[in-house]
């Protein structure tokens, strides 16, 4: 099953989804065999602030890339999950067989202040999103099994 992330800029919520569906997919939903990849309407470049926050807890996305989403990524996705509403809202139309969900989470890059402030923002998105993450694979692996 592949399942593509989907938010604005893919620099941050999407990527973090990315991230953590590589991370907990052989646990959660082994029999699977999940697949994931992420893009945005558009391409905001990978941000600083998720990489850090996601590799303090273990799960490296450095070597991830921010994308424009493409037909050809939506022609390969079984799953379409949007992260943000924007993006929701905007998806392009999908291919035939293709299903869409949405996990709304907040826009950690929206958070100001001190530098411990943004990261406590971050720190508690990246919460979220590893929770509905674990959540939406709880939930595929036991579609499957029915």
């Amino acid at each position: 099953m592949h399942i593509l992330f989907l938010c604005t800029g893919n620099s941050c919520r999407s990527q973090m989804a990315e991230g953590w569906a590589r991370a907990l997919a052989p646990e959660l939903a082994p029999e699977l065999n999940v697949e994931v990849s992420s893009a945005g309407l558009e391409a905001h470049g990978l941000n600083p602030n998720a990489v850090s926050t996601m590799a303090a807890l273990g799960v490296d996305i450095s070597s991830q890339t921010s994308d424009i989403l493409t037909d050809e990524m939506l022609a390969q996705a079984d799953l379409v999950v949007s992260v943000c509403s924007h993006a929701d809202a905007n998806c392009p139309l999908l291919p035939p067989g293709t299903r869409k969900q949405h996990l709304p989470f907040d826009d950690p890059a929206a958070a100001t202040g001190k530098q411990s402030e943004v990261d406590a923002v971050f720190q508690a998105v990246c919460k979220q999103i590893r929770e509905g993450i674990a959540g939406l694979l709880r939930e595929l692996a036991a579609q499957e099994r029915d």
